[in-house]
């Protein structure tokens, strides 16, 4: 009986494979939290190149507000 425990606990210890599953699990929910991060913090400024470019597209007059995601486009 010692030997059949002793042999599944050897077998069980180079069992990696859910070790591996682990690992690019917390890989994964990390990069989900940088990109998080990143639009979070550049999402006003995102929101205001578009709307400045589409004013030059449109051929308006681009006005910036005070706060991030404030622009403005005047025909």
């Amino acid at each position: 009986m010692r030997s059949f425990l002793s042999n599944i606990t050897a077998r069980l210890c180079r069992d990696q494979r859910g070790a591996t599953a682990v690992e690019y699990g917390i890989m994964v929910s990390l990069i989900a939290v940088v990109i998080i991060v990143a639009v979070t913090l550049l999402g006003g400024t995102l929101h205001d190149t578009f709307v400045q470019v589409q004013c030059s597209v449109s051929h308006g007059t681009f006005a910036a507000g005070g706060a991030a995601g404030q622009a403005t486009c005047t025909p």
